[in-house]
């Protein structure tokens, strides 16, 4: 007999933002910061803080062996790890990727390249160090590699570590700590720079994009347009979220920090400080109070599974464990979901479509008002429900059911059915546990949406 496999959650924080909620997907996870993928790959890799990269397929199947494992290099404790992972854009034939760690004894930020051995689910345990920066602290590590739109490996690096950036690093343009580094992994061995680079050919390391960042805990790129957010986790005051909007400029941007905080003066004691009007301003930022006190950065939807996401930019607090969301560029920020335990990650797929890594387990973020009482309201009705092998659909009006459709969370079409007037049914045998979306179209072009659940 099939178990039944996933749970849907369903929390609200205020009344009128309830279509927020998780279904889970995979389970089985130590400490995940960090879900992603291959341009045009179906599967997820899953990090794991402790060295560990697993892979789960579309069914939410977690692979055996892991597809790489370097817990022999790493440092842990504070916020030490196996913290980023990145796919060449033409990983699908060069095989290569990129991740970030802390290295073992000293702490500092390694950025190395590993490639995928001739099994597509285990990479090669050999890799080649691009870049090693030296970190003062354990915490403020960032973390976060991605490929941008111009082709170039961005990664951020959080200010080096203690409370208020002691040594005044995310202003220091000498300094790689606390900035959004840039750089080219194909023009040169073991890297090259990108020309336009803002301190190419002047004062200030080359590597450096922008700077002015305290712990960028997770940024990422609108897949569609190239718009980058990211999330810049606060001292004391502010959390904050930053859009830079695609074309990414070349000019050396400021985000403020440790002279600004959000919006708010921290500390504008060094000679490094410029005006506030020089920096870049956050879209949205918010406080330190009902328990909100570190923010993780998500993604903005591009999915198409679910209309209401659309225009909203995902993320969370990590210490009061809630999702929010702001639309566009609006500075509201709506409070959606409240679920249990501590959510460290999001991700996303090559559909769009956006997960979350909470205490172990990885969940799906869908909308839960989709389709929801749209057969009671009109009449229709199916049963059993949860279901095994074959459901039943009838009407209470005198409209004709012409064909069922039932896709995954995903949005991914699993079976289509003309019904047959005298008897309504569908076999759903072919179905793994879980749950599913089940349209009806009636012969008059009318669709109605309800959900399936199959044990």
């Amino acid at each position: 007999m099939k178990k039944f496999l996933l749970v849907m959650l369903f929390f609200a924080f205020v009344a009128n933002a309830q279509t927020v909620a998780l279904s889970s997907f995979a389970t089985g996870f130590t400490s995940a910061v960090e879900i992603t993928h291959p341009v045009g790959d179906s599967r997820l890799f899953v990090v794991q803080q402790g060295g560990i990269i697993k892979i789960v397929n579309t069914a939410g199947v977690v692979n055996a062996t892991p597809f790489i494992t370097l817990t022999s290099l790493i440092s842990t404790g504070s916020e030490r790890g196996l913290l980023g992972l990145a796919f060449h854009p033409n990983y699908a034939s060069n095989g290569y990727f990129y991740v970030n760690y802390t290295r073992s004894g000293d702490g500092a930020t390694v950025i190395a390249r590993y490639s995928v051995s001739a099994n597509p689910d285990i990479a090669n345990t050999t890799g080649t160090i691009l870049l090693t920066i030296a970190q003062p602290f354990s915490n403020h590590n960032g973390g976060t590699l991605k490929f941008g739109p111009d082709g170039y490996l961005y990664i951020g690096m959080g200010d080096g570590g203690d409370g208020g950036d002691p040594g005044d690093r995310a202003q220091n343009i000498n300094e790689n700590l606390g900035k959004m580094l840039r750089i080219d992994v194909d023009s040169a061995s073991p890297y090259g720079i990108p020309p336009t680079n803002p301190y190419v050919g002047v004062a200030g390391n080359d590597e450096i994009w922008a700077r002015g960042v305290r712990n960028p805990w997770k940024f990422s790129f609108n897949r569609l347009n190239g718009d980058l957010w990211i999330a810049d986790v606060g001292q004391s005051a502010a959390e904050e979220i930053n859009k830079i909007p695609s074309p990414l400029p070349n000019t050396g941007l400021n985000f403020g920090w440790r002279c600004y905080e959000g919006n708010l003066t921290y500390d504008t004691s060094s000679g490094n400080c410029p005006p506030y009007a020089s920096t870049v301003p956050p879209v949205t930022q918010y406080g330190h109070g009902s328990g909100r006190c570190s923010i993780t950065g998500g993604y903005f939807y591009t999915g198409s599974l679910y209309p209401n996401f659309a225009n909203k930019y995902f993320f969370a607090d990590y210490c009061s464990a809630e999702i929010a969301y702001i639309t566009g560029t609006s500075s509201t920020i709506t409070w959606a979901l409240n679920p249990a335990g501590s959510l460290t990650t999001f991700g996303e797929d090559m559909n769009g479509e956006l997960y979350a890594a909470i205490s172990g387990t990885i969940y799906k973020i869908y909308d839960s008002s989709l389709g929801l009482n749209e057969f009671n309201r009109n009449g229709l009705s199916f049963y059993p429900n949860p279901a095994k092998t074959e459901i039943f659909l009838k009407s209470t009006t005198d409209v004709t059911l012409s064909q069922v459709t039932i896709y995954d969370l995903t949005g991914k079409l699993l079976l289509t059915k003309a019904l047959e007037s005298n008897a309504p049914s569908v076999n759903i045998a072919s179905l793994s546990s879980g749950m599913y979306l089940i349209a009806v179209a009636d012969s008059t072009g009318n669709k109605y949406q309800s959900k399936l659940v199959v044990e």
